[in-house]
């Protein structure tokens, strides 16, 4: 096989990103019980993490939220006569 011509090149960040998915699937087959590490090579690697990744903090939002609503009402009716001609269908007469 030829050698490439454009060699890949990755920025430091895309270089560390690599680095901590290596330590997290180490860790991880440790877990699931396919490999063996020492305590030390354990410490380790959680010390790489710690020094890689963010520790997770939980955050407490205060604050009052306010929504603001319209509401579409019907005009004011004055009396019954006034509502059923509006609102209601008027029947439509059927022979019987």
């Amino acid at each position: 096989m030829p050698a490439r011509i454009r060699k890949i090149r990755h920025d430091e960040n895309t270089r560390q990103k690599i680095q901590v998915a290596q330590i997290l699937n180490r860790l991880n087959a440790l877990i699931l019980g396919q490999i063996d590490m020492p305590p030390h090579a354990v410490t380790a690697a959680l010390g790489l993490l710690k020094k890689a990744l963010p520790d997770l903090q939980s955050v407490e939002i205060s604050g009052e939220i306010q929504k603001t609503y319209v509401a579409r009402m019907p005009a004011k009716v004055t009396g019954i006569d006034e509502w059923q001609k509006n609102y209601v269908t008027p029947r439509t007469m059927t022979k019987q």
